[in-house]
């Protein structure tokens, strides 16, 4: 088999690899057989065009054009003209379909039907990276730079797969990577001509069964040569180290909420919390088999029904999710300051609590009694003051800490609550606010769940009311409610689901309403032990809403039916008209369907009276182990692409900023110097690497003799190498002439002589960005030496 044969083999292996991640996102994984048939098909077009010769952009659009033609036969034939030939009826088609196939992104769980438009996403996903990477590693001769694309594949697959990629999708990635890498070496090292084995020891030659010395080249056959064979022992340790260590590092178990930003800097007002999405897992939490502790603590407190362990608050609503917004971070005060809007009238008392987290639970926040004073704790801590919460910084988690937090027990009472004023205009604002997208059937249901109702707190306790009791909701960990804006509108229709759902649509209503609402997110109090102390298991996560009064502040209620406890508080004694909301029909929805449709009109009656139908939670809780993709995944993914996109472009956007500095560059020594590192890298772009053992004049000659120059180039290259000389050695040094003019025109000689395969290879991938790589190896080796001797000073204070 050729060299070339044999790259176009490994790319196809390469990139099959690389999309076995995504074999879990479907649940019928035949579209992989199809993708790996349409792939061969589309490099044995790009082998026959390559074959005899045609020009490699030529080869890559054959290789596309048939990509387009085999996708047209199986997804679009009937649109297609003759049943191949693709029209606007077929790209219209494809468009649809596309259209789809995202719509269906977003609507099913993984792993999702192989519907058709995922078919197509995932089928032409593959053979465009397959045709990159046969382009990059065959036609281009570049095997290295194909890595990009290969990764890209990957990183799909590992992003939206439940808990990130396998390590077996790793080392199929990885290993058809590093064959690809190997294939091309050996085919760099045939180019050499004859390559020997390597004799016996002693070097005399290896003899026949005659005794006949036979030739050397004999000596080998059958064996691979010594470098490829010491590649190929070099890629597999990487290859073992990549896996091996991982696994020997300890494991780091997702906490309730995934990682978060903190600030990293010194200073009162240093960093932020990062609004990027902290994906509750709680659908996750409360379906695990086994109630796993998670922390366990023991309290001043008598009653500890209201202890709940808070650990963030969401208060940023879009309409389909909450989420924290990103808030200034502090160091944390000692005390912390006295909650907002808390009044000393309303009776609050003091609860000293001592909590361990297991070692298995690694979370960024801190859970917390609500409201805490004071908090005793090691590490590297944060202060969000907004939602008075702790976070962790450099890495910092709850991972088998210890801490002991001082807090408060707020005990308004009804009438308290009844008699409050109006809430501060700015906090009014901030968390009343509902998007336009919000349906306004959930504002109309919210009216009348609370007609008759004279105040705030009444609305309030007539909503958790409905929810918990009068409104016919039932607790089910498993329902399938959908996402987008009419996610809650489903779910007050289904009337059916967990925590989450209760306190997203209550604290949505209750802005409806212009309460300030917002969802706290963490523990019930947990499980009395025999020895005095409290578990707390994953089946506690929970989340519940928090509404503010002036006087009591964020107060908590518990609209979640069968979990946790309601405050007393929250049982309203005053006189109210009968619930109309609980007997009455919810306004149909038959005239406006919904956006994103329920998997329940797939799920036969006897699975979904089991309960066995696939879950699809709200949008903002479910993390990449709940429901279908979300946005911090989808984020990553993007990331992933845009880098497999945007990486090939630094090597040549380095190159020109480069030149453009050097050349640029004033003073007689300065500007000759750089000028003449500035032709040698381009001698370097153009095949002609850099020899420093030369002198300036013999490497100028050198550079004249192999790119064959003449005429401007070869004497504008002869006077650069006088120019170097006379500032290297001349007493003082006064170059004659224009050295950036006379390096721009051996560049412009070098241009011209090249072959046009070579010549795009400078403007794409420059040799010469080989110094961009060892520059920034050479700063991370200072920067590593620089912590090293901080740790060392640290050592020894």
């Amino acid at each position: 088999m050729s060299g070339q044969a044999r790259l176009a083999v490994c790319s196809v292996v390469a990139t099959l690899a690389a999309a076995c991640a995504l074999l879990p996102l479907v649940d019928r994984p035949v579209w992989i057989v199809q993708a790996a048939l349409l792939l061969s098909i589309q490099t044995a077009v790009g082998a026959v065009a390559r074959r005899v010769p045609l020009r490699r952009g030529v080869t890559v659009a054959l290789q596309a054009l048939a990509a387009l033609l085999l996708l047209t036969l199986v997804f679009a034939q009937q649109q297609a003209m003759g049943g191949l030939l693709p029209g606007p009826d077929v790209f219209r088609e494809f468009g649809q379909l596309l259209q789809e196939g995202a719509d269906d992104v977003g609507r099913y769980a993984i792993p999702a039907p192989a519907t058709q438009s995922l078919r197509l996403l995932l089928v032409g996903g593959v053979l465009t990276v397959g045709l990159a990477v046969d382009a990059l590693a065959v036609t281009f001769r570049s095997a290295a730079p194909a890595g990009l694309p290969l990764l890209a594949l990957y990183s799909i697959g590992a992003g939206l797969g439940r808990g990130g990629g396998h390590w077996l999708w790793f080392l199929a990635a990885a290993a058809g990577y590093l064959l690809l890498l190997l294939a091309e070496g050996r085919d760099r090292l045939t180019r050499w001509g004859r390559v020997f084995g390597g004799g016996p020891p002693g070097g005399s030659p290896p003899a026949t069964a005659g005794g006949t010395p036979r030739h050397p080249a004999a000596a080998g056959a059958g064996r691979p040569p010594a470098a490829v064979r010491t590649g190929r022992r070099i890629g597999a340790v990487a290859l073992g180290i990549a896996l091996v260590v991982p696994a020997a590092l300890p494991s780091i178990d997702e906490g309730l909420l995934q990682a978060h930003g903190a600030g990293d800097g010194p200073g009162d007002d240093g960093g932020t919390i990062s609004a990027v999405n902290p994906l509750v897992s709680l659908q996750n939490s409360l379906n695990q088999p086994e109630n796993r502790e998670v922390l366990r603590y023991r309290t001043s407190s008598e009653n500890t029904q209201d202890l709940y362990l808070r650990i963030v608050a969401l208060d940023s609503f879009d309409g389909s999710s909450w989420r924290a917004s990103e808030r200034r971070v502090t160091d944390v005060p000692d005390p912390l300051p006295t909650p907002a809007g808390l009044s000393p009238a309303v009776r609050t008392d003091p609860v000293n609590t001592s909590v361990a987290a297991a070692g298995s639970y690694g979370q960024t926040y801190l859970p917390m009694p609500y409201p805490a004073e004071r908090v005793l704790v090691g590490g590297q801590w944060r202060y969000e003051p907004e939602g008075r919460a702790l976070v962790g910084d450099h890495g910092q988690s709850t991972r088998g800490l210890r801490y002991q937090v001082s807090s408060l027990l707020v005990e308004p009472t009804a009438a308290q609550l009844a008699a409050a004023p109006a809430p501060p205009e700015q906090l009014l604002r901030a968390y009343t606010r509902v998007p336009a997208s919000l349906p306004g059937v959930v504002a109309e249901t919210a009216r009348k769940v609370t007609a008759g109702t004279t105040s705030a707190y009444q609305q309030a306790v007539k909503l958790q009311d409905w929810f918990s009791a009068s409104g016919g909701f039932r607790y089910d960990t498993q329902v399938q409610t959908g996402g987008g804006s009419n996610a809650i509108v489903k779910f007050l229709e289904d009337r059916q689901g967990f925590c989450v759902h209760f306190a997203f649509s209550m604290a949505a209503m209750a802005r409806t309403l212009g309460i300030p609402a917002r969802v706290a997110v963490g523990f019930t109090p947990g499980t009395p032990q025999p020895d005095g102390s409290v578990s707390v298991g994953s089946k506690d996560a929970h989340a519940w809403p928090e509404l503010y009064f002036e006087g009591a502040g964020w107060t908590r209620f518990e609209p979640t039916p069968t979990r946790g406890t309601q405050p007393d508080y929250s049982v309203d004694r005053a006189p109210t008209t009968a619930d109309p909301g609980a007997p009455a029909p919810l306004p149909s929805r038959a005239g406006a369907p919904s956006a994103v449709p329920s998997a329940d009109a797939d799920c036969p009656p006897q699975e979904r009276r089991l309960g066995e139908c696939r879950g699809q939670v709200l949008q903002a809780d479910a993390d990449g182990t709940g429901g279908g993709p979300l946005r911090l995944t989808t984020a990553v993914v993007v990331a992933a692409a845009l880098a497999a996109l945007i990486l090939p472009l630094v090597p040549p956007l380095w190159r020109r900023r480069a030149r453009a500095r050097r050349l640029g560059r004033g003073g007689a020594v300065e500007g000759t110097l750089a000028a003449w590192q500035e032709m040698t890298d381009s001698a370097w772009d153009y095949g002609i690497p850099p020899d420093e053992a030369q002198t300036p004049r013999n490497a100028a000659a050198r550079i004249v003799r192999i790119a064959e120059l003449d005429g401007p180039a070869a004497e504008a290259a002869g006077r650069l190498a006088t120019a170097v000389e006379q500032a290297l050695y001349a007493p003082d040094p006064r170059p004659a002439g224009d050295p950036a003019a006379d390096a721009e025109r051996v560049r412009a000689g070098l241009h011209a002589t090249a072959p046009r395969s070579t010549r795009l290879r400078a403007a794409l991938a420059p040799r010469s960005a080989a110094r961009l790589r060892w520059g920034l190896a050479a700063r991370l080796g200072a920067v590593g030496s620089a912590w090293r001797r901080v740790r060392q000073r640290l050592r020894r204070a």
